[in-house]
């Protein structure tokens, strides 16, 4: 969320954008996350059962593979559509070189302080953790001008827009959770490759983070079951563990609801008027370029 307001920013004399985004919800809101629990809530949700903050570390070799592809990707893609605006807009080249060069420059300097009482705050019990993040917003409203706000273009709107729907969305899906977690062990999920398909396509339409969970417990059961008792992670064996993580993460990036951060990059790039797909719009893109990645990933790594 930091930086998808620089981004609307840095290419507001392009008239072809919605691809920017469309990948910046893939590796920014998404795959970018996989590296520590603070990148991604369903990792965060394993760490509060008891996963080590770093183990996540070891997802190093599938984020940078899936990282590099889809960087490559884009590149090619975005050169592509580059050269089309180009040729079809004499004045495009123009605009570029007119638009006004400026330093780099942070300010409210003092939010990095509220970032860190954020960040801190995971390590704390449960109860304690949530005054501290509440109070780092509250302090950060506080100390923050408000001209620096409008300056930056930010408004609660697309945060507000979120909160109902993901409020709508956790309702609904109770149900459905509820019969996940009382079956979850009898659906015969017993391969790496089972878990990371099981729980991405799930993730994509119920949101990854409980979906998570769901699979985190079948997956103790499963070794329970199956009697496994070496390389175990708070009780799941660390091959599933991984799958699950991944799927959970990665797959979080097919739909708008897979994660949170995925509506909100569309619904702040259209009150910016950035056209972005709409819901089946946007899984045509995800079908495209995530969906055989995936099938790869799969064969490497599981």
């Amino acid at each position: 969320m930091v930086l998808i307001r620089p981004m609307l920013r840095a290419n507001r004399t392009r008239k072809r954008v919605s691809h920017i985004f469309i990948f910046f919800i893939f590796l920014v809101s998404n795959i970018g996350g996989l590296l520590t629990p603070l990148g991604d809530p369903p990792l965060f949700l394993g760490f509060l059962r008891g996963v080590p903050f770093v183990w996540t570390m070891k997802l190093f070799p599938i984020w940078i593979f899936t990282v590099l592809i889809l960087l490559v990707i884009f590149f090619l893609f975005d050169s592509y559509m580059v050269r089309k605006e180009a040729r079809n807009s004499s004045s495009f080249l123009e605009a570029v070189d007119e638009m006004p060069h400026k330093k780099v420059e942070i300010k409210g300097k003092i939010n990095f302080v509220f970032l860190l009482m954020v960040i801190g705050s995971l390590f704390l019990p449960q109860i304690l953790r949530e005054l501290v993040m509440l109070s780092a917003v509250a302090l950060s409203i506080y100390f923050t001008s408000v001209a620096l706000r409008e300056e930056n273009a930010f408004t609660y709107h697309p945060i507000i827009e979120v909160a109902i729907l993901f409020a709508g969305i956790f309702v609904t899906i109770a149900p459905v959770m509820k019969i996940l977690s009382m079956s979850g062990s009898e659906l015969s999920i017993t391969k790496p490759w089972q878990f990371f398909w099981i729980t991405g396509i799930l993730s994509s339409f119920l949101d990854n983070a409980p979906t998570y969970l769901i699979f985190f417990s079948s997956a103790q059961n499963v070794a329970d079951t199956l009697g496994i008792v070496e390389n175990l992670i708070v009780g799941v064996p660390e091959i599933y563990l991984r799958a699950i993580s991944v799927g959970a993460v990665l797959m979080g990036a097919n739909t708008y609801i897979g994660n949170g951060p995925n509506f909100m990059v569309k619904a702040i790039c259209e009150e910016n008027n950035v056209d972005m797909p709409s819901f089946f719009g946007y899984m045509l893109w995800s079908l495209i370029f995530l969906i055989p990645l995936f099938l790869l990933i799969t064969l490497i790594f599981f």
